[in-house]
């Protein structure tokens, strides 16, 4: 469930607390004098009587927050596959490093099956790289575990929280290319970049096929728009331990530390191949929590309703009917109603539906956002109507909100006809939403181990890629073409598009980097045509004729294109959360936003001092 929304942070106080040290090491016990402070904390009316007023939230995070923060990972990896582009000048400290990790995973020995890999060969060959590997794990990320074995079957392995990583060449090594590559496992551990016995457990590893950022600072014989030295690996990281999450008691007491303990265990019982109850006290100011299966791949939402779950459920609609009252006479505190309508469930559904036609906009919003998360099937027609008339703000909120919702064929026609709005923003809300709900509206040709191509109608043309999770590439238009007259020269002419004899089709040379004669195609005009010509491999069951770019190769292609303005449509591109996290977190200094592009003979760099606003789009 998407959300704009952004909890406040908890306390300022927590310094006094826990200490400086991020990383929870002992079981903390409040002291008399600290108890005393934190009895005096006044909290929100609204948020009276949950798990929230009455714990800190404390784990791995630089600070504990209402929301929890994400945390940042590390590591150095091996790249391998590269085709002579990698580098044997490694710096002794991370040589020494690398050997041990490899050694450590099995290379060279014949027992795991890895005998015939020589780490020392491996880190030695131009084919390989030494990088950089970091990502955002999910706050209160569940780990990788293995079932319990069944009736003589074999246990099963359940993957943990998956997140994209990011992979940078090593900036002392002469690696040239990551092309091609792809990212050994690699191990990720949690504060500085640093090798030998300085290093925090490992709690992630790394690995799979990289993807080039599409769009680069220079251009190169070799990679024209792709940055050759950056890249990322969609859904490449994955959680190998539990993130610890803790609940620490404001005021210890056994009887309280039982009381929400219950309470947790009532909303979020515990489901099969959960490993313990979801709440465990284990003394009078600590409650270890354990996040549910169901709730594995939306941890941040998780802990929201945690915070946000009623301590005494009995009176779970005398609790809605007051957060209403509360909502209306002071709107400034709809985000903690939202999560505690949220939290409490279906027996909120009564007392928020007699919002939905409010005249205020922030309770109205507040009460929508609630029915389309519990799912009420009466939200739709409010969301709809929202959709189609009223601020441009309202109208975002509302085609982010559909997408949730119960199928219906209204809400899927809404969603379709805002493809066709001026505003591009709108456009692409609609067309996630319609992602996710799977509509048939959408024709996507899934190119092997690539991207999914998708193809969506529209009366205003866009192109349109995601950076994370599942790689898209959408062409939103009915009937887009390459424009003729063309001539496109492209990565210093190997690639070379322009017209034919026949004026449905283009004609494209292009030549492979290591060969000195290319090869003549005739190729639809039509761009998804023209694109899945360019990422297409020819394979005996798909003999179509193609040229095997890469994802990163294909949207460069298609760039370089429309740049030089043969191609008219919009070009936007999904923001880059990834690099928005590591950049909060201090982990990084060549954060870049990518602009909204517009067709000029001359790129220019956007600026770098800030950081483009959350949303589901960029």
């Amino acid at each position: 469930m998407r959300q704009s929304w952004t909890i406040l942070p908890a306390l300022s106080m927590l310094v006094a607390i826990t200490g400086c040290d991020p990383i929870e090491r002992a079981t903390p016990r409040p002291r008399a004098a600290d108890s005393k402070k934190l009895a005096e904390w006044d909290v929100p009316n609204i948020l009276r009587g949950t798990i929230g007023a009455e714990t800190l939230m404390i784990g791995y995070a630089e600070q504990t927050s209402a929301n929890y923060q994400p945390i940042v990972v590390s590591g150095y990896g091996l790249v391998v596959g590269l085709d002579g582009t990698g580098s044997s000048d490694i710096p002794p400290n991370i040589r020494a490093h690398m050997l041990q990790e490899m050694e450590r995973q099995g290379v060279g020995s014949e027992t795991i099956g890895y005998g015939h890999l020589n780490a020392p060969q491996m880190l030695n060959s131009k084919d390989t790289a030494v990088v950089v590997v970091q990502g955002v794990m999910p706050p209160a990320a569940v780990g990788r575990y293995k079932t319990p074995p069944v009736s003589g079957r074999s246990h099963a392995v359940i993957n943990g929280t998956t997140f994209d990583i990011r992979v940078t060449a090593d900036p002392r090594t002469g690696t040239t290319s990551l092309d091609g590559g792809r990212l050994y496992t690699t191990e990720l551990r949690i504060g500085a970049l640093t090798t030998g016995s300085r290093q925090a457990k490992s709690v992630a590893e790394a690995s799979g096929t990289i993807f080039l950022n599409p769009f680069a600072e220079t251009e190169t014989e070799l990679g024209g728009d792709i940055n050759l030295l950056s890249g990322r690996v969609l859904n490449g990281g994955q959680a190998t331990e539990d993130i610890p999450v803790r609940l620490m008691l404001l005021n210890p007491s056994h009887t309280r530390v039982r009381l929400i303990q219950d309470a947790v265990n009532r909303r979020f019982p515990r489901e099969p191949g959960q490993s313990s109850d979801t709440a465990k006290g284990k003394n009078d100011s600590i409650i270890e929590i354990t996040v549910p299966p169901s709730h594995r791949n939306e941890t941040e939402n998780f802990l929201r309703l945690l915070r946000h779950t009623t301590l005494r459920q009995a009176n779970a609609e005398a609790v809605a009917m007051s957060t209403r009252r509360t909502l209306l006479s002071d709107s400034t505190v709809a985000p903690n109603a939202y999560w505690r309508w949220c939290a409490l469930g279906n027996r909120a559904i009564p007392f928020i539906r007699e919002l939905y036609e409010y005249p205020e906009a922030t309770p109205r919003l507040a009460a929508l956002r609630s029915g389309a998360y519990l799912k009420d099937p009466l939200v739709s027609k409010p969301l709809r109507e929202m959709a189609n008339e009223g601020p441009l703000a309202a109208r975002l909120e509302s085609a982010t909100l559909i997408a949730d919702l119960p199928s219906d064929p209204r809400n899927d026609q809404a969603l379709r006809k805002l493809l066709n709005e001026r505003d591009t923003e709108l456009r692409l809300r609609a067309y996630e939403s319609l992602n996710t709900r799977g509509d048939s509206s959408i024709k996507r040709t899934q190119i092997k181990n690539k991207f999914l191509l998708d193809v969506v109608p529209s009366d205003q043309p866009t192109i349109y890629l995601t950076q994370s999770g599942q790689p898209r590439l959408a062409i939103m238009s009915d009937n887009l073409n390459i424009s003729s007259p063309v001539t496109a020269s492209i990565w210093e002419n190997r690639l070379i598009v322009r017209d034919s004899e026949d004026p449905e089709r283009v004609e494209v040379y292009y030549r492979e980097k290591q060969d000195n004669k290319g090869r003549v195609y005739k190729v639809k005009r039509d761009l998804p045509s023209f694109t899945y010509f360019l990422a297409h491999q020819p394979i005996p069951e798909q003999p179509e004729q193609g040229l095997g770019l890469s994802y990163a190769q294909t949207v460069g292609a298609l760039y370089r294109i429309w740049r030089k303005g043969f191609i008219e449509a919009d070009f936007k591109v999904e923001q880059d959360r990834i690099l928005a996290e590591i950049r909060r977190a201090g982990m990084m200094d060549d954060y870049e936003i990518r602009p909204d592009f517009e067709p000029t003979d001359t790129f220019e760099e956007p600026p770098t001092d800030g950081v483009a606003p959350a949303g589901p789009i960029g």
